[in-house]
């Protein structure tokens, strides 16, 4: 039995799209049952300005409250996203345990999400990312539309391999591999991982597979195959990115912590508590989401 960390994204990729604000109390109210679930990592906010992205102006506050009154789970990592030198220095302030950084592989999605060639971004966080460790913070750094781009279709191989190699020769490890536009299949997971895993034997790799074309759980199966034992993933399927040409949800936290214990694996996450937040998630924003589990129910045989 595999033990498999789930990097819950929902209150950040998740709620990004999502043009019904979430107030801060409900955030807050979310954010404690996620840490009552048992997932390992939870995804509080990204450091972004509240004129391009509302959902995220509590950011700095959450990280805040959960700094200061503590947590109902002293294990969980609380993580962050980061685009820029302002962010880093926004997260130092209020407590963020884990910085997640990173940079495309298609020159289009790099110039439409950071006005930047991927180049000019991969020194630039390369530089951030080295600046959070010596603040003694974990870091994740990740290689995004590493399966496809929505604007440019295939992305190359050896395009992944690499902004992999940059991370690596500047002695960072911590990767994760993200189909931003949701164009993964299970065989080009395969294939991609198993070229990147050959690069340096110390590498611990993070997927992150939106379900945009309904390959998701799929390409998770994979990555597991492959050895991969850490997996991005948001509550009720919610999210996308907002600067690909299709915008689909992230694989389902709940519909993928019931995959994974039906195949004998992370039996610490407790679906049935995921399965409770996606249907206050469906209430909320007043439609049904893109999970299956909390519409049947889990398993339990």
């Amino acid at each position: 039995m595999k033990k498999i960390t789930i990097h819950e994204v929902g209150m950040r990729d998740g709620l990004q799209m999502e043009e019904k604000l979430v107030s801060l109390d409900t955030k807050i109210a979310w954010i404690n049952q996620l840490l009552d679930s048992g997932v390992d990592i939870i995804q509080i906010g990204s450091f972004v300005h509240p004129k391009y992205v509302p959902q995220m102006a509590e950011t700095d506050d959450l990280f805040r409250h959960f700094s200061a009154s503590g947590r109902n789970n002293e294990n969980v990592v609380l993580s962050g996203l980061v685009l820029n030198e302002k962010g880093l220095e926004r997260g130092l302030k209020c407590g963020v345990d884990m910085f997640c950084m990173g940079v495309s592989a298609s020159e289009t999605h790099s110039f439409k999400n950071t006005k930047m060639t991927v180049d000019e971004a991969l020194t630039r966080i390369v530089k951030m990312a080295l600046e959070t460790e010596a603040a003694d913070k974990i870091v994740q750094v990740s290689v995004q539309s590493a399966f496809g781009c929505g604007y440019e279709g295939p992305i190359a191989v050896s395009q992944v391999e690499r902004i992999v190699n940059r991370y690596v020769d500047a002695g960072l490890r911590n990767i994760s591999l993200a189909d931003t536009a949701g164009h993964a299949s299970p065989a080009q997971v395969e294939k991609l991982l198993e070229t990147v895993l050959k690069i340096d034997d110390q590498l611990d790799i993070t997927c992150h597979f939106h379900n945009t074309y309904g390959m998701g759980l799929a390409n998770c199966f994979s990555a597991l195959k492959m050895g991969v034992t850490t997996f991005e993933a948001s509550f009720a399927g919610l999210g996308g990115c907002p600067f690909t040409a299709i915008a689909g949800g992230n694989v389902c936290t709940e519909d993928l912590v019931h995959m994974l214990q039906r195949t004998g694996q992370s039996t610490h996450v407790n679906v049935t508590k995921l399965i409770a937040l996606a249907k206050e998630a469906a209430d909320h924003f007043n439609r049904e989401m893109d999970g299956k589990i909390y519409k049947t129910g889990a398993l339990t045989y």
